[in-house]
């Protein structure tokens, strides 16, 4: 009787940590932010949730295995695949065409020794082509003086892209969505 009674237990016990893994593995993964490079969106040692789920759109903040470093990286998807990328004056150009990012403005305002993002074409980083390849996308920090991403590494291909992310959960005093920023 007591074996049969352990079964009873061990058994949703099972299913329990098969669920939490299956959850984990396809559909969503805690991760640190550590570093600057995406201040003052995201903070060292916040603690966020990322999407398995979706290809990532202009704009989101992705997660990516570094193609140099072997670590995950965080950024935002600014050019997706034959986007030409170009950054004049502090002001972003996709494919000729200007963009707001307004969740630069903050970190804008507090800059007043020059561009927050210097001038650059796709050219003139290791992607070293008129557009982002396809299959992959070009990402930056929001922290563009201090941060490595495109810039440095090239476009990122997207298999390696780990998720996108959309909650911050900790500390617990900055549990926020992230915000999708309007085109």
């Amino acid at each position: 009787m007591a074996k049969s009674e352990m079964m009873e237990w061990v058994k949703p016990l099972l299913i329990a940590v098969v669920i939490v893994l299956a959850v984990r593995i396809f559909l969503f993964t805690p991760v640190v932010v550590k570093g600057s490079s995406m201040e003052p969106t995201l903070h060292d040692k916040e603690r966020m949730i990322v999407w398995k789920i979706g290809e990532p759109e202009r704009f989101d903040i992705i997660v990516f295995h570094s193609p140099i470093e072997g670590k995950d990286l965080v950024k935002r998807v600014i050019g997706l695949p034959g986007d030409h990328i170009a950054y004049k004056d502090d002001v972003l150009y996709i494919n000729g065409e200007p963009y707001e990012e307004d969740y630069l403005d903050e970190y804008k305002s507090q800059v007043t020794d020059g561009p927050l993002t210097e001038p650059f074409t796709l050219e003139q980083t290791p992607v070293a082509s008129a557009v982002v390849p396809e299959g992959h996308v070009f990402v930056l920090g929001d922290n563009r003086r201090d941060s490595q991403d495109s810039r440095d590494l090239g476009a990122i291909p997207i298999e390696d892209v780990v998720g996108k992310s959309k909650l911050i959960y900790f500390p617990i005093k900055d549990i926020k969505f992230i915000k999708d920023h309007d085109e």
